[in-house]
């Protein structure tokens, strides 16, 4: 009898046992299935997936994770992937932040965060989302759009005012020498980058706009982290809420250094001699009238000097322009060498030069320049394989002990210099008297 109870017992229990394994190898095909969709989805996901366990670390992420942060996270802690992001440990006002993530290559980019966790808080799942990238999912549309602010050097800016918080298109990170997303774009960065120069007409302009809402535009330099200067244009406007309150400013900056060096170069060809690169005759009469204004207010002296070169045609002739030009590109030099800083040396045409002598207290002051620039020029110069001189003679006048007027000044050191030329070589005429 009790050998058929154990009997029976036994056969119970290996029913039971039978049933069990079929039923947790039910389970068990079903949680598979459950997770190769999940591997599934999560694969096909264009945004990152982060899932952390309880105390914080990485335990797996999704390819899309993988390509964003560019390396293998998983034990990490969570600051090592997001900068400025709460603790998973500390209690969380909202589920959706703005950070600051961290690649393989040390690179910072911004992303937004989507916090998904587990009632039990066992595991918290973070979507991300890359916001220095073009996503998958853009239109053609958009994406022609971001190309051609890349070709016509525009970009889309949005700053807060508030806050440091600021927005960049993707072209204008290679206008402050970033490529997109090397770096958080924010307000503190971009006073950093502006040139020191600049910066207190661009912050008056900014200014300027929010209290008033007059457009914002102004043009300003740039220095990249590598030197390199560069010149924006930025124009925009802010925006208000329902309230009436300016909360942001946006608009558009455009890189403008090749026309501004187009526009120098013209206002230089405009103004400049082309050979000898010195200040033309309008330049030379601009900067004349200035200083007698400023001699004018301070009861100081000015003196024009009026340069012809003797025996230059000679040689200009005999030996060919090229010598000639280096007489000429000599003689500019030896001007600019035999003045203080402040005088301006110009070249008027051919072969006459002027110089502007400011801050003067008396006359001596001239008589010494005025020799020191016949002794300067009357130097032998090297031509070719030999040595030539050429001379001068000087017509100097003075305000306001000749004249008070620019016309007659001018006149009148014209006319003193042909009175010196008129003499011989090496001369030079004071007004209407003449000196040794």
């Amino acid at each position: 009898m009790p050998d058929a109870v154990y009997l029976s017992i036994s056969l119970f229990l290996a029913v039971i046992a039978v049933v069990v394994g079929a039923y947790a190898a039910r389970l068990h095909r079903r949680e598979t299935a459950r997770q190769n969709l999940s591997d599934a989805v999560m694969a096909m996901i264009s945004d990152g997936v982060v899932t952390l366990g309880a105390d914080g670390s990485v335990k797996c992420l999704n390819a899309a994770a993988k390509a964003m942060f560019g390396r293998e996270v998983s034990g990490r802690k969570l600051a090592d992937l997001l900068r400025g992001f709460p603790g998973i440990g500390e209690a969380l006002a909202q589920i959706e932040y703005r950070a600051d993530a961290v690649r393989a290559d040390g690179s910072i980019f911004p992303v937004t965060v989507t916090l998904l966790a587990l009632s039990d808080r066992s595991e918290t799942v973070l979507i991300v989302r890359d916001l220095s990238r073009i996503r998958p999912g853009a239109t053609e549309e958009e994406q022609r759009f971001k190309q051609s602010q890349y070709f016509a050097r525009i970009g889309t800016w949005d700053w807060r005012i508030d806050t440091d918080e600021l927005y960049w298109s993707d072209a204008i990170y290679g206008m402050f020498g970033y490529k997109p997303g090397e770096v958080t774009p924010t307000y503190s960065l971009f006073c950093d980058a502006v040139h020191p120069d600049d910066k207190e007409h661009v912050r008056a302009g900014e200014i300027r706009c929010i209290e008033t809402g007059e457009n914002h535009d102004e043009e300003y330099r740039v220095v990249w982290p590598d030197g390199t200067i560069r010149w924006l244009r930025e124009t925009g406007n802010v925006t208000k809420n329902e309230a009436g309150q300016t909360i942001k400013m946006m608009g558009v900056v455009r890189d403008i250094t090749e026309e501004r060096a187009e526009t120098d170069q013209i206002r230089d060809l405009a103004f400049h001699d082309p050979l000898t690169r010195l200040p033309n005759r309008i330049i030379f009469e601009d900067r004349l009238r200035k200083a007698m204004d400023r001699a004018k207010r301070n009861k100081k002296q000015v003196a024009v000097v009026f340069i012809d070169l003797d025996g230059f045609k000679q040689i200009n002739d005999g030996l060919g322009h090229v010598a000639g030009d280096r007489i000429l590109i000599n003689t500019g030099q030896r001007l600019i060498n035999s003045v203080r800083a402040s005088d301006t040396v110009a070249r008027i045409g051919g072969d006459e030069f002027t110089v502007i002598l400011e801050d003067l207290e008396t006359d001596a002051e001239v008589h010494g320049i005025a020799d020191k620039i016949l002794g300067a020029i009357a130097a032998p110069m090297e031509l070719g394989d030999g040595s030539y001189r050429v001379g001068a003679s000087l017509g100097i006048a003075i305000y306001p002990e000749h004249a008070r007027t620019l016309d007659t000044l001018i006149h009148i050191a014209d006319q003193a210099m042909y009175a010196a030329k008129a003499e011989g070589t090496n001369l030079y005429h004071i007004g209407w008297e003449m000196a040794d």
